[in-house]
C-alpha cells in the first residue's frame, strides 16, 4: 500500500471472517490468518466431490473437498490439512499432496485466497461425511459423466463451486 492510499479500517471481525473498508472499497477477509485449503482427487477415472448445506447461498452446494488450514492448530502446515480434510470429508486418505498453487476465488470481495491441491496415491479409509455436524454426502463421479451430473444438481437446485470448471470439457456450462 503505498502512502496516498487510504488505511484499511476493520469495521467487524468475528472468529473465521472480518470485513473491510479501504477508502470507499468494502471487502471479507479471512480472520487469525486462516488460509484455506482446495483438494482435487482424482481416483480410477472419477474425481471425489462432496455436496453440503451453505448456509450463505440457503441450499446444497456440489464442491471440491476443502478445509481450513491453521483454524485449530496454529502453524498448521497446508498439505497436512489438506490429506487430514480429505480423509474426513470423503473417506479417502492420500499419500500425499501436490502443490499446484495459490489461486483467488473472488478477489472483488474477498481477500481469501486458497491452495489448490492434488491428492496423490488415494486409500479409502471410511465413509467420510466430515466432522460432526457436517452432515456431508460424498459424490465419486466418473469424469465422463461430470457435466451431467452437474446438471442433474443444478436442476434440483444445488449451488454448484465455481472450482468444478477445472474438470469439465471446455465450453461446455
Amino acid at each position: 500500500m503505498s502512502s496516498s492510499e487510504p488505511p484499511v479500517e476493520t469495521m467487524w471481525e468475528g472468529r473465521f471472517i472480518t470485513a473491510r473498508r479501504q477508502g470507499k472499497w468494502e471487502y471479507v477477509a479471512r480472520s487469525r490468518g486462516i488460509r484455506a485449503a482446495v483438494i482435487l482427487a482424482i481416483d480410477e477415472g472419477h474425481v471425489l466431490l462432496v455436496e453440503q448445506f451453505r448456509v450463505p447461498l440457503g441450499r446444497n452446494c456440489i464442491e471440491l473437498p476443502a478445509g481450513l488450514v491453521g483454524d485449530e492448530t496454529a502453524g498448521e502446515a497446508a498439505d497436512i490439512a489438506a490429506i487430514r480434510e480429505l480423509e474426513e470429508e470423503t473417506g479417502y486418505l492420500a499419500e500425499s499432496m501436490e502443490d499446484c498453487g495459490e489461486f483467488y476465488s473472488s478477489p472483488g470481495m474477498v481477500s481469501e485466497s486458497f491452495s489448490l491441491f492434488r491428492a496423490i496415491g488415494l486409500t479409502k479409509t471410511g465413509d467420510g461425511g466430515g466432522t460432526d455436524g457436517e452432515d456431508i454426502i460424498v459424490h465419486r463421479v466418473h469424469l465422463d459423466k461430470l457435466d451431467q451430473f452437474i446438471a442433474t444438481k443444478r436442476a434440483a437446485g444445488a449451488g454448484i463451486d465455481v472450482r468444478l470448471l477445472l474438470l469439465l470439457p471446455f465450453g461446455q456450462p
